[in-house]
């Protein structure tokens, strides 16, 4: 379906959308649709690979509204701004269906990132309940904590953050730029909705995701085979995380891919493909995507555990962490950081983060090398492209770059 603005001929299997409408009834009786009825295509973000489309169906809205309650606070009256790109499964379901479900007042700014303007809006606009990013907070980090403490942020109750793992480092920063922690919680397109979450009711945990919400159970797990699956029961054991299925915002397919469809769920699990671990609290903390993972002298590294530690260093914002070929070990863990404003690159400085990371980590896990850079490679909705980094080091093919948005 084509809107054109000037006169060109039509390509094959195509339909030009004045012409449509221009024949349309003027009035159109909408057929009935059911709970099960598919609703929405939510494209994932395409980090690990080509974008997949989701099929969702309408009974996902009841998932958007409990969840936005229980997970985000939001209330009848609240002023809720959602940062996410409507072209994000994070827009619609909480940027537009769960605040509209809800009955609160629904923020839109379709401007480019500044954080100064963003900061006046909250302050302007009374936000309440603020959902964002962790590469939007930590775009503001780098300009610093003085910032925010210059506008009058009293309205706001709540700031929390999706889309990949949030720095126990950023949590900390919110306290001393908002006087507010950064709730982090996390789901994927696939689920839908928030299914794990620092509550408002509870203790955060700096770097977890937080405890699962009511009526979602979760488990850490590994794989047998095809076609089953063993539940790690000891806390603090790294494995798959898992969930099972149910709720109403659950994809019920890929489109045009069943057989993928199919193999994401095993033994009365669906599968996530985000290793993780559960803490002897319940709390569930992130180890990484199992094709992000870097394989070192028999070592499993997750990328999000260097990266967090890279940034405790007063001088990083960002951090992008990959695996390069060794033939003594397999893989070393190489690293990519993005500077806070203040900070000039220099070989003394990339010393001093390989210090700082050798005292946190060890010698297996810390970088064996850091390189400075501008910017990082990161989707539309702000995920770091890791495959993006390691195509690009190892001179390779980078795949589907749909998503990209920065191109570091």
């Amino acid at each position: 379906l084509l809107v054109r603005t000037d006169p060109q001929p039509l390509p094959p299997s195509t339909a030009d959308f004045r012409t449509l409408l221009d024949a349309a009834a003027a009035r159109h009786a909408i057929a009935p649709t059911d709970p099960e009825d598919p609703a929405l295509l939510h494209f994932t973000s395409g980090t690990t690979g080509r974008p997949k489309a989701a099929v969702h169906v309408h009974a996902a809205v009841v998932a958007h509204h409990a969840t936005g309650r229980i997970a985000l606070d939001l209330r009848p009256g609240d002023v809720f701004w959602c940062t996410a790109d409507p072209g994000w499964v994070t827009g619609v379901s909480y940027g537009i269906v769960a605040p509209l479900a809800i009955g609160a007042t629904l923020l839109v700014d379709e401007a480019e990132f500044d954080a100064e303007r963003w900061c006046r809006v909250l302050e302007e606009q009374g936000v309440t309940v603020w959902y964002t990013a962790p590469t939007a907070v930590r775009m503001m980090m780098r300009v610093g904590a003085e910032l925010p403490r210059r506008f009058d942020l009293a309205s706001l109750r709540l700031v929390a953050s999706v889309g990949e793992p949030l720095n126990p480092e950023a949590v900390r920063w919110g306290e001393a730029a908002f006087g507010l922690p950064i709730h982090d919680n996390w789901w994927q397109t696939e689920t839908g909705a928030i299914m794990i979450a620092n509550l408002l009711a509870l203790d955060i945990r700096p770097g977890s995701m937080g405890r699962p919400l009511p009526g979602v159970e979760a488990a850490i797990v590994r794989r047998i085979g095809d076609d089953a699956v063993q539940v790690i029961a000891e806390p603090d054991r790294d494995g798959e995380l898992a969930l099972r299925p149910g709720w109403p915002s659950m994809f019920r397919g890929y489109l045009g891919d069943e057989e993928r469809y199919r193999r994401c769920f095993a033994g009365g699990w669906y599968l996530t493909g985000d290793l993780a671990r559960r803490d002897a609290d319940g709390y569930f903390w992130f180890v990484g995507r199992a094709d992000d993972l870097i394989k070192s002298a028999g070592h499993l590294i997750g990328p999000f555990e260097v990266e967090s530690v890279l940034m405790e260093h007063p001088a990083v914002a960002e951090a992008g962490v990959i695996g390069t070929p060794d033939p003594v070990v397999g893989e070393v863990v190489k690293a990519f950081v993005v500077l806070k404003a203040g900070h000039a690159r220099s070989d003394a400085l990339r010393q001093q983060l390989l210090a700082h990371a050798r005292r946190r980590l060890g010698a297996v896990v810390a970088p064996k090398e850091i390189e400075i850079r501008d910017d990082l490679p990161k989707t539309r909705s702000g995920k770091i492209m890791r495959r993006v980094l390691r195509a690009r080091e190892l001179g390779l093919p980078a795949g589907d770059l749909s998503t990209l948005l920065s191109d570091g």
